[in-house]
């Protein structure tokens, strides 16, 4: 008999404790942005797909730990900008008895894309949008649970609390799992490659988002974390974490800086470029003080994305607060 089971990319995975394997969504380049998935009991969960492109390198991660589309009990989204829920939807069609849990403000735009959809082309321009992300396919409404912020799930008798952490976005949120000090953050927590870390650890930087940075909410949120005294945390850009009360005083150091770097340009004749200097001088600055390893101009390779979001972002909070 002939095999019908669809040919799968071989997926790159990273197992970490606890029953959490990181899978790389291959989204812009390796190492960029990791879905985590967590088993328990035979049960799994996805927190954060990536984009559609990412869907079939899930699936194979599932086959891969000797998993069922059909085990998929949630897929946890942190918030639905696209690099983190693009593919949520076709993800959602593989999966016949998942949930998708997503923020209240999120969750119409998981039900009816359009008008997400219409934005991230807004942003990345229509060649790219739809180079990164195709189309962004609908999430019948049933399928979609709006959590509350405290709420607690379960899989398989494992719990996770659900934060709200505005701050990146409105309608972000992470999932704490108590009982083995780890919280999976999205963008609350910033972003860390690992090919920066160096002797003295991770290397870390916020992330504000183009439109809905505040930087009041986001060392809010990133205090907020910090109460739960977590051993390891789960970024997106890039996956574990540890040696979290250095890596947290570090990011509400920098949001603070970003702050001050914002409003002693905001009467400048080009807004954006001078942020965007005063910023990459400030990454540059900490990246050599941290012994990074890397060249400068891969240093500048590895964040040209977020420095272009990030001066986005703070350009648009400096409208809004004038506004």
């Amino acid at each position: 008999m002939r095999d019908e089971t669809p040919a799968l990319p071989t997926p790159r995975l990273w197992r970490h404790p606890d029953g959490i394997t990181a899978v790389d969504t291959e989204y812009l380049h390796p190492g960029h942005a990791a879905a985590h998935l967590i088993e328990q009991g035979g049960r799994a969960a996805f927190v954060d797909v990536g984009t559609n492109d990412s869907v079939p390198y899930l699936l194979a991660a599932l086959r891969s730990l000797s998993l069922a589309p059909q085990d998929v009990e949630y897929v946890l989204l942190t918030h639905v900008h696209l690099d983190h829920a693009g593919g949520a939807g076709r993800l959602m069609r593989e999966l016949p008895n998942a949930l998708c849990v997503v923020h209240p403000r999120g969750a119409p735009h998981m039900i009816d894309p359009s008008r997400l959809s219409a934005g991230a082309e807004a942003v990345y321009g229509r060649e790219r949008f739809a180079r990164l992300y195709g189309r962004i396919e609908p999430i019948a409404a049933e399928r979609v649970r709006r959590t509350h912020d405290g709420e607690r799930l379960s899989l398989a008798g494992r719990t996770f609390d659900v934060l709200h952490t505005p701050g990146h976005a409105l309608h972000h949120q992470v999932f704490v799992d108590p009982a083995h000090r780890c919280i999976f953050t999205g963008d609350t927590f910033g972003i860390s490659y690992r090919e920066l870390d160096s002797p003295a650890g991770a290397f870390i930087t916020p992330t504000t988002t183009p439109t809905q940075f505040d930087p009041d909410q986001m060392c809010a949120s990133i205090e907020r974390l910090l109460v739960c005294a977590p051993e390891a945390l789960y970024l997106m850009h890039y996956s574990r974490v540890t040696d979290v009360p250095r890596l947290g005083a570090a990011l509400l150091s920098q949001v603070r800086e970003l702050e001050r770097i914002a409003r002693r340009n905001a009467g400048a004749a080009d807004r954006a470029g001078a942020i965007r200097a005063e910023l990459w001088a400030l990454w540059r600055s900490l990246a050599e003080r941290h012994g990074c390893a890397v060249s400068e101009s891969r240093l500048a390779e590895l964040l040209a994305g977020d420095l272009e979001l990030n001066t986005q972002g703070l350009v648009h909070w400096l409208d809004t607060r004038a506004g």
